[in-house]
Formats: C-alpha cells, sequence, structure tokens
C-alpha cells in the first residue's frame, strides 16, 4: 500500500545538464553490471564513464551486451585503478571476495568517490560472521544499501545513506527475506525463534559464469535446492537486518533457495509461528503502517498474493501475507526481480540518495509482462 512520496514526484523535473556525475561500472559483463549499465543508460542525471570486465576486456560492449544501446559502442576496458580515477561513482559488480582489493585502492587514491559495492564483501558489521560463512578475512563494513529498511530507533537506513561515500548493496535473497518479515518481528507478531524461509530463484543470481548445473539441458524441468541446512551466505545478513530492524539478537532463520527455471526473480515464502489472537488482518496492518508511503514496497490487499512476473523489469517488492489458523503460522510472501530491487535498481536508489537526486530517479515500478 504504497503512495508518492515528494521523491517520486520529484523526478519527473529532473533535467541532464553538463555537470552529471560520471559513473564507472567494474564487472560491467556480468548479470548485475549488465542490469546496472541498463538502468545507467536512462538514468537522466548520471553520465557513463568508464566499462571495465576481466576476462572479457577488450571485447566491444555489442558482443558482450547485445540488448544494451549507448549510442556508440564501447570497449570494455581493463580493470585498472587508473582506469576508474576521475569518476564521481564507481560501481562494482563483481563475485564476493574481489572487491575488497580494488576498493582499498580507491580509499588511497580517491576518498571522495562514491563506492558502491554489489558483492557481499562489505554487506557484514560482525568480521566472525564473515569468516564463518566466506573463509577469507573480513573487508570491512559500508553503509547498508536497503533505504527501506526500518531501524529499532524510529528511523530508516534511507538517512544514512545520504552521508554515505561507500554503500554495500544487499544481497537479493536477503532483500526479499528481510523486507517480509521485519515488520512482523518489530510488531511482535510472529516467534524470532522458528523463521523459515524457501524461495524459488531465478538462474540469473547464481552468476553468468559457465557451470554445468547452470546449463539449460541441466535445469530446464526442474527445481534445485542449493546452500541447505544453514549454510547460505545470505543468513547472517538477514539476521544482521533483524537486528538492526528490531533489537532482537537471538532470531533463528531456516533458509532454502531453490534455482528453478526462469530467468530472473525470486519468491521469498517465509512463515513463523503466530499468537491465537493474530490474524491476517494483523500481518497486513503492521506491514502496511511500516511501509506507509514507500515508492517501491506494495503491501497487497488480504486474499492477494504476489508473483515474480508482477515485478519483472521492476525496482519494486510485492508482498503479501495470510495467517493459517489450522497450523498457527503466518505465511509472508515478497516478490522482486532479484537483478533490479535484489541489485542494481538497490544500487541507482542508493546512489540518488547519497548525491542528493530524487531517489527514484532511473528507476520504475511498473514490470515487464507478458
Amino acid at each position: 500500500m504504497s503512495q508518492s512520496t515528494p521523491a517520486a514526484t520529484a523526478s519527473a523535473s529532473l533535467k541532464p545538464t553538463a555537470a552529471r556525475p560520471r559513473v564507472a561500472l567494474v564487472g560491467a559483463s556480468g548479470y548485475a553490471g549488465g542490469e546496472s549499465l541498463r538502468l545507467l543508460a536512462g538514468h537522466p542525471g548520471l553520465e557513463i564513464g568508464a566499462l571495465t570486465a576481466h576476462s572479457t576486456a577488450g571485447s566491444p560492449l555489442r558482443e558482450i551486451l547485445p540488448h544494451l544501446d549507448l549510442g556508440e559502442d564501447r570497449p570494455l576496458q581493463e580493470t585498472t585503478l587508473e582506469n576508474l580515477l576521475g569518476h564521481d561513482v564507481v560501481i562494482l559488480a563483481l563475485p564476493h571476495g574481489q572487491s575488497g582489493q580494488i576498493a582499498a585502492q580507491l580509499e588511497t587514491a580517491s576518498p571522495d568517490t562514491l563506492v558502491v559495492d554489489l558483492g557481499a564483501d562489505h554487506r557484514l558489521e560482525r568480521a566472525a560472521d564473515w569468516e564463518e560463512y566466506y573463509g577469507s578475512a573480513h573487508a570491512g563494513t559500508w553503509t547498508y544499501g536497503m533505504p527501506e529498511l526500518p531501524l529499532a530507533d524510529g528511523t530508516r537506513q534511507r538517512d544514512h545513506l545520504r552521508t554515505a561515500r561507500r554503500i554495500a548493496v544487499p544481497g537479493c535473497n536477503a532483500t526479499a527475506v528481510t523486507l517480509a518479515l521485519t515488520p512482523l518481528l518489530a510488531a511482535g507478531l510472529v516467534d524470532p525463534a522458528q523463521l523459515q524461509a524457501v524461495l524459488p530463484v531465478g538462474y540469473t543470481g547464481a552468476g553468468r559464469t559457465p557451470k554445468q548445473h547452470l546449463l539449460y539441458a541441466e535445469a530446464a524441468g526442474g527445481a534445485s535446492p542449493y546452500a541447505v541446512g544453514g549454510t547460505h551466505r545470505h543468513i547472517p545478513e538477514i539476521l544482521q537486518n533483524i537486528r538492526r530492524a528490531t533489537g532482537i539478537e537471538d532470531a533463528r532463520l531456516t533458509f532454502t533457495p531453490v534455482l528453478v527455471p526462469m530467468s530472473r526473480g525470486i519468491l521469498a515464502v517465509c512463515s513463523a509461528p503466530v499468537g491465537p489472537q493474530v490474524t491476517t488482518a494483523d500481518l497486513l496492518a503492521a506491514l502496511a503502517e511500516t511501509y506507509a508511503g514507500e515508492h517501491f514496497i506494495h503491501v497487497l490487499p488480504e486474499g492477494t498474493m504476489p508473483a515474480t512476473s508482477q515485478v519483472t523489469g521492476a525496482n519494486t517488492a510485492r508482498i503479501g501475507a495470510v495467517v493459517d489458523r489450522r497450523s498457527g503460522h503466518a505465511t509472508v510472501l515478497c516478490a522482486i526481480d532479484n537483478l533490479m530491487k535484489g541489485t542494481a535498481g538497490a544500487a541507482v536508489q542508493s546512489i540518488n540518495l547519497a548525491l542528493g537526486l530524487p531517489e527514484n530517479t532511473g528507476l520504475t515500478r511498473t514490470g515487464l509482462a507478458p
């Protein structure tokens, strides 16, 4: 149940200027990088600068991402510090563990540059969580790029993003589960010790690197769970978000993502026990109150549930909820496009805030259908 905000209406008056901030994109040839570039190409307040890659460096952009039209063909450059200097914004669209070194170089050479990490390297606050789930040294903690995250002190995460120069974009699965559960936990409507989430996920969530289990012949017609049994790396991120939103330190989450044969999208199916007096109307009221005025979050009316097809190409989260009175559980569903609200859209939304632009500039709530 979202409403238009001043930021939403202000974007219509934003005009391109000669002084638009220049954005360099590292890892432009991947799925997250390509989606970020698609959004940058239509952003009236930003100018596209260097596009860099690793294995595809030297290739024309038209060969790697033929669906993009920048008005000219661009070569993909080597990812070097020299190619990144001189930009106002640098987006790092790299696998986990690969952003830290480049970020450290930029910290020394260009500390005022706005650096946005689409990978996991800078999301976690606790080094022990990073070391347990990723098995390497922690690169540090940046400002978390989820503007709508409600915080336990009554503020929102966007307040921190307005002054940020280093931003860690949330994980896509973490985004969907966090948006679904935190309002209900903050309202005391569900049991934090028995949280469950099963997430059908599109194959772009697994990245663009060729692997046998990602081949069409292997994936079509089937569903494949992965990172089962508490091993998925988004678990500590979700629990961190719950701590920040509610102050709850001992939440427990059973989390199971499942690859399904679609290109993009996440449907987070979350459940938890509720008290005997909690109703569906209570769940929806808590969600609606939390997200009142949020441009990109739609709380659906009772009896309506979201689908991934409704958010394809949109920077939108759609949330539905119901109480199963027979089992005593709440079920909350959140649908997002993993490449949009789950990655590139969240990055652009956070960049807008950090640069003082209207928050929804260059982003849409309208999905693609059929």
